[in-house]
């Protein structure tokens, strides 16, 4: 670069920072007409704008000049009407068809489309749009697919199956069983189990601050450590009083195990918010360690209403909606945000997160490690069965029950 065109080039970095792309263009060609004989090369190379801009400036300033050119006209265009790039859809009208009909095989293109069962990404489509003819960037087709409505989804859970014909008729009963006994001041409780958790330094969803570029260091896989093990949080929601207990085993999760996790409950937070209670009511899922079909369950159950001297009134939900549990968007949920991001390094850290979950409505939760061994594959027999003292409810005595204590008849 000789003095002239460092000259020019400390000139242009002056006001650099002011010109727009028509202006560019424009103090480049005033320089290459006044260096006159190869003033666009040097030009060029002293402010970096394109040999072919600083042309087009050249013919601008002659049709100014000689009033050809209207220059912007007061309405802050650079360009002149039609200048720029065209969008894609006006130099390749097909293209969003071709898009949509590699974004929607089975109804909009065709059904033996390579794209049916990969990963539509905006670089796979763009290579997919390049070998149908119609060269695009992935940039330009993520514009394109903004244009047609399409944004990244994830799956929703919204499809349930077949219901029950009795499903709304147990709702409602349910709802008035719960209205009853919170009217007699007996506990009502919705029990399940929580999703089991990988104990130790393992990948834990969500997020939450640290400092920046500090992430906690997980391992990479997610195989349980052996001496570790699991963990299975049982929870009890108690609807009256906004207040959870949650049972976290080191075991298998069983109809022991579930009704262990109530009686821990009682024992620990329920006697003494009941103290005139004569009857416990509980809401469960119709599958799981408390299924209506369980035996060992109600086994178990019998025996805990002995042992606390009361009936234990159980009441199912129907088939296919264990999310209107109201324990999980009551209790697990919270549980589940105030843990995000953090790995469950050990049994005492999982009961610790328990404890300290806590929500604008006043929840209050508390939490202990449960570390009996639940023996699984228990056979109850039917003589075991027709022993219990159970009273079915007419109306789906499978899904409604009472386990009465046997060593005495109460006057309910």
């Amino acid at each position: 670069m000789n003095e002239a065109e460092e000259s020019i080039k400390r000139r242009f970095e002056l006001i650099e920072a002011l010109l727009s792309e028509r202006t560019r263009r424009l103090v480049a060609a005033a320089e290459a007409r006044v260096m006159g004989h190869g003033g666009i090369s040097s030009a060029s190379r002293a402010t970096g704008v394109s040999r072919r801009a600083i042309q087009a400036g050249l013919k601008e300033l002659d049709e100014i000049k000689s009033g050809e050119h209207p220059g912007n006209g007061g309405d802050g265009k650079v360009r002149r009407a039609g200048g720029g790039r065209h969008p894609l859809t006006r130099t390749d009208p097909q293209i969003l068809e071709l898009l949509e009909g590699l974004i929607e095989p089975t109804t909009r293109g065709d059904p033996e489309s390579p794209l049916r069962w990969t990963c539509k990404s905006l670089r796979i489509l763009a290579d997919e749009l390049s070998r149908l003819g119609a060269k695009v960037s992935h940039t330009s087709v993520g514009g394109l697919l903004a244009s047609l409505g399409y944004s990244l989804q994830a799956n929703s859970k919204t499809r349930e199956g077949a219901s029950h014909p009795d499903r709304n008729a147990q709702f409602e009963f349910i709802e008035r069983r719960c209205t009853q006994e919170l009217a007699l001041g007996n506990p009502v409780i919705s029990v399940d189990t929580k999703k089991k958790e990988l104990v130790g330094d393992f990948k834990n969803g969500g997020r939450e601050y640290r400092p920046k570029g500090d992430p906690e260091q997980v391992r990479v896989h997610d195989f349980m450590d052996k001496t570790l093990g699991k963990a299975n949080p049982y929870g009890i929601y108690d609807l009256q009083n906004n207040c959870g207990w949650v049972n976290v085993g080191t075991d298998r999760d069983t109809a022991a195990f579930a009704v262990e996790s109530i009686r821990r409950w009682w024992q620990g937070m329920g006697k003494g918010l009941f103290t005139h209670a004569r009857a416990i009511q509980i809401f469960a899922d119709g599958g799981g360690s408390n299924g209506s079909r369980v035996r060992l369950w109600k086994i178990e159950l019998q025996a805990l209403a002995e042992e606390l001297g009361m009936p234990i009134r159980v009441s199912h939900l129907p088939p296919g909606t264990s999310k209107w549990n109201k324990i999980e968007h009551k209790l697990f949920s919270f549980i589940t945000m105030n843990w995000r991001g953090r790995p469950l390094m050990s049994h005492e850290v999982i009961v610790n997160l328990i404890k300290a979950t806590r929500n604008q409505s006043g929840l209050t939760v508390d939490a202990s490690i449960d570390e009996n061994v639940y023996e699984t594959g228990i056979k109850v027999t039917d003589e075991e069965m027709n022993a219990l003292n159970i009273v079915r409810d007419d109306f789906h005595g499978e899904w409604n029950y009472e386990l009465r204590p046997r060593q005495k008849v109460l006057d309910l």
